[in-house]
């Protein structure tokens, strides 16, 4: 079923109302908080990769108290445990039985804070709940329910301990960004004690309302030639010189649930080239593993993405309409 005019208007105001918002807290980062609300409203997760004290956990309890949804922060480190993650069973004398007692992964937005800090087997124990929507302790499944948003951040520049994210999990994110250092207007704001950023944002929309969106957003048309579009950049980060490895055909699709997503938020029912564009770099780069010798020349995923998009010719202007 076709999305309507009425969906698209409502669409558009109500994400652009989440992100005002939330940048009352997160300042001089709109790009950014768009994208965060993207990979929301496309039922996907997010990677901040990123320096430490750049608002990373504001974005984050930003985003939760406008959908008026709950939030939990997990510091990973390397004594965290699976069952840290999803929860445990503990036994109840009274009772006699086993009780579940939930983990922080069951909340509407989860930061995981430095989660390649954390050794390879509890970093596991969010794929499924990023995957699947749920997790399974002692056997039984639960869901995590909807909306369900990861935020997970690692820091760039402290890689002694960690352990880098295997490619099979950085394919599980729908966009990878960074929210780097605001600018001097934005600095000085934060700074000025008169202008105090408030404790309690706004709630825009009920989680079941973000829902709605979520849905909305999946009724947006993408004409075949947009979608031959996306499938040939895809392939063609697959045999470009510098690339081992190129973009999955998850990663295709996560591309247009994003540029879906983006087309509604800026107005329209259908998806065009410049969609593919705005959201190529944030969906595709962190999917890439480049060939060593490409790295120690100082070849970058972000430079591949761009030479890709020289490379292939979009569709002509109008179409998908």
């Amino acid at each position: 079923m076709a999305i309507t005019p009425e969906q698209i208007d409502w669409f558009q105001s109500t994400f652009h109302s989440l992100v005002d918002n939330v940048e009352r807290v997160v300042l001089g980062k709109r790009h950014v908080v768009e994208l965060a609300f993207t990979a929301l409203a496309s039922e996907g997760h997010l990677l901040i990769e990123d320096l430490p004290g750049t608002g990373k956990t504001s974005l984050a309890r930003a985003m939760s108290q406008s959908i008026d949804g709950t939030a939990s922060r997990i510091q990973f480190t390397p004594d965290l445990l699976p069952g840290d993650i999803t929860g445990i069973s503990v036994y109840d004398q009274r009772s006699g039985q086993f009780q579940f007692h939930a983990g922080p992964v069951f909340a509407n937005v989860v930061l995981a804070d430095e989660i390649n800090r954390a050794s390879p087997k509890t970093q596991s124990a969010l794929l499924e709940a990023m995957e699947e929507g749920h997790v399974t302790v002692d056997g039984v499944t639960r869901s995590t329910g909807r909306p369900f948003l990861v935020i997970a951040t690692q820091n760039p520049i402290e890689q002694a301990g960690t352990y880098p994210l295997p490619e099979a999990q950085l394919d599980r994110f729908l966009l990878k960004t960074s929210l780097g250092y605001p600018d001097l207007a934005a600095t000085v704001q934060i700074l000025d004690a008169t202008s105090a950023v408030p404790a309690v944002l706004d709630r825009i929309v009920t989680p079941e309302g973000l829902v709605e969106l979520a849905d909305a957003a999946r009724a947006v048309h993408v004409d075949p030639m947009i979608l031959d579009y996306i499938a040939r950049v895809v392939d063609a980060t697959r045999t470009a010189a510098q690339v081992r490895v190129g973009v999955s055909v998850r990663g295709a699709r996560a591309l247009t649930r994003a540029a879906k997503t983006w087309a509604v938020a800026h107005g329209r029912g259908f998806v065009t080239a410049d969609d593919v564009k705005s959201l190529a770099v944030p969906a595709l780069a962190h999917r890439l593993v480049l060939d060593p010798e490409a790295e120690f020349d100082g070849v970058t995923a972000h430079a591949v993405i761009g030479q890709v998009l020289l490379d292939v010719i979009p569709p002509e202007r109008g179409v998908g309409a």
